[in-house]
């Protein structure tokens, strides 16, 4: 069929390993874009779906006989992978878990509907400019190109990903400017999410982080104003939206800290793009002009909402 060889051809186009680069995995992404044979690219949906509803729209719409018992072999060698190269996301449920839900991030979304058309090339180089390949997550390579950041003298290790870069910024640049003297709680990394946690002083100040998927990239401390700042750096996936806000405020309810949440990002090009999903009384800072705070509403500055 014309649009599994497509999906294949994507898949390689945006350098995912050989071992991805398989019907099923292409069958994995066609169903998650809700595409049929005859359907153009551009109508291409960001749905979450079971590995279960995964095989039922490939069996029913390509004509193929995957058994309910390869689910495990769908999640483990298709959909965990392009999760962590944050071509796909979950909905953060316990992996095994039959609540579990996987679909298209907005960025892949948006790469498959540009598909045969003009724009395809440069939506395709932006692409492979802001995501991390998974031979690169996963350190195939002998040699890893690697930078350090050190706060409140800690030293947390990077690599030099756009990702990583943006977090380095975040910790050396922001922290600097607008949480001075801060305490370092958290940092996770699309390769290690627990790349440094202070688990006592989270559970001291109250904040109940039963899964690190609900955590951003960087969580801050200012003890002076008694403030955690959730700082999300965003070069693929998404900002601080209404839906991450109510979150993490669940996950704090038992805590009287004042909460700021903020969405990092390289440039002001990026911000633009992603402006729509931002949630409103939140704060975004970008790493081009670090001297500046954009504050999305309310009636003071930087500062808890609540």
């Amino acid at each position: 069929m014309v649009k599994i060889g497509e999906m294949k051809e994507i898949l390689q186009q945006i350098k995912v390993p050989k071992k991805q680069q398989n019907e099923r995995t292409a069958l994995t992404m066609l169903a998650l874009a809700g595409l049929k044979e005859t359907d153009k690219w551009k109508n291409v949906t960001e749905a979450y779906m079971r590995p279960h509803d995964i095989i039922e729209f490939i069996n029913t719409n390509y004509k193929r006989t995957y058994k309910e018992n390869t689910r495990e072999t769908f999640r483990k060698d298709s959909l965990k992978p392009l999760c962590d190269a944050a071509i796909l996301e979950n909905n953060g449920a316990i992996t095994n878990s039959p609540l579990t839900t996987y679909r298209l991030t907005k960025e892949t979304a948006k790469l498959l509907k540009l598909f045969k058309t003009e724009q395809w090339e440069d939506e395709l180089k932006h692409f492979q400019e802001t995501h991390q390949t998974l031979e690169e997550i996963y350190e195939q390579k002998k040699v890893i190109d690697k930078s350090s950041s050190i706060i409140n003298g800690i030293e947390i290790e990077f690599k030099r990903s756009p990702h990583n870069k943006l977090q380095k910024a975040v910790l050396e640049e922001f922290s600097t400017r607008f949480a001075k003297g801060a305490i370092l709680l958290y940092v996770g990394d699309t390769a290690d999410r627990y790349l440094y946690i202070n688990k006592p002083k989270i559970e001291e100040l109250g904040i109940e982080v039963f899964d690190n998927a609900a955590l951003p990239d960087v969580v801050l401390y200012v003890e002076e104003k008694n403030w955690v700042y959730f700082i999300e750096a965003v070069t693929s996936v998404g900002p601080m939206s209404a839906e991450r806000v109510y979150k993490l405020k669940k996950s704090c309810e038992n805590s009287i800290s004042g909460l700021i949440f903020v969405t990092a990002f390289q440039s002001m090009r990026k911000y633009k793009e992603k402006i729509m999903e931002i949630a409103w009384d939140t704060e975004v800072w970008v790493a081009e002009v670090p001297d500046h705070m954009i504050h999305l509403n309310g009636d003071r500055f930087l500062g808890p909402r609540s």
